[in-house]
């Protein structure tokens, strides 16, 4: 029996489009290469901000890629396009601002034995068996968030605390619901993907404590030292 294999969805085009802006990257600057770590600097000043802010961050973010979709896959419309543009901006740059100074890789992706949606990454941040309110309505808030400026500016907020922590996060996934979140009626669909996850995720044992410990080969983390490479 041939099993047909249905193109990706634009979505799924971006997700993976970032995963593959993500994988190198992270590799690199944990391994201390400089061109990267540069780069790291660099999308990190994008975070919070618009993407046509600062076009450095042009020739980091390489979306051409969508301009041609695979075979079979619908061609990406203008609109969706620029949707594409602006997701990719926001959790690269988001992506940055959580990996500065982190000793493993803080993009890690969302398995069904390890779970690294945004929802269970805010959950992760409380207390075992208690919710803790304030936290809980930082995600609520981003997910009522009136545009993506606003949104992305909210999630900075939630990412600043999850580096404290160690909390990794799926930053592919996240891509992916950003585009979404755009599109009409989008912005439901994602608030209900963030809820699943924030009341899906088990507590482990081992969960928060080894948040910071170092990850699989195939996670692609390899543990590096702090130094001051992110003084710029």
């Amino acid at each position: 029996m041939t099993t047909v294999t249905a193109p990706p969805t634009p979505r799924e085009q971006v997700v993976q489009l970032a995963a593959d802006h993500l994988a190198p990257l992270q590799r690199g600057y944990l391994a201390d290469q400089s061109r990267d770590v540069a780069a790291l600097a660099r999308l990190r000043r994008g975070a919070g901000r618009e993407a046509g802010q600062l076009p450095d961050l042009w020739s980091l973010i390489d979306t051409g890629p969508l301009h041609t979709p695979p075979e079979g896959a619908r061609p990406v419309g203008e609109s969706d396009l620029v949707r594409a543009e602006d997701a990719l901006h926001v959790a690269l740059t988001l992506w940055a601002l959580h990996q500065q100074s982190r000793p493993t890789g803080m993009h890690q992706a969302d398995r069904r034995d390890s779970r690294r949606g945004l929802g269970t990454a805010v959950r992760r941040m409380m207390k075992p068996g208690e919710i803790d309110e304030p936290l809980r309505k930082r995600l609520v808030r981003a997910g009522t968030a009136p545009d993506l400026t606003n949104l992305a500016q909210r999630l900075r907020d939630i990412v600043v605390l999850l580096r404290r922590e160690g909390i990794p996060l799926d930053y592919a996934l996240l891509a992916g619901q950003l585009y979404t979140w755009q599109r009409p009626g989008g912005a439901d669909v994602v608030r209900r993907e963030w809820g699943r996850s924030f009341h899906a995720w088990h507590d482990k044992d081992n969960e928060k404590a080894g948040a910071s410990a170092p990850a699989p080969a195939d996670d692609e983390t390899t543990r590096t030292t702090d130094t001051d490479k992110d003084a710029s």
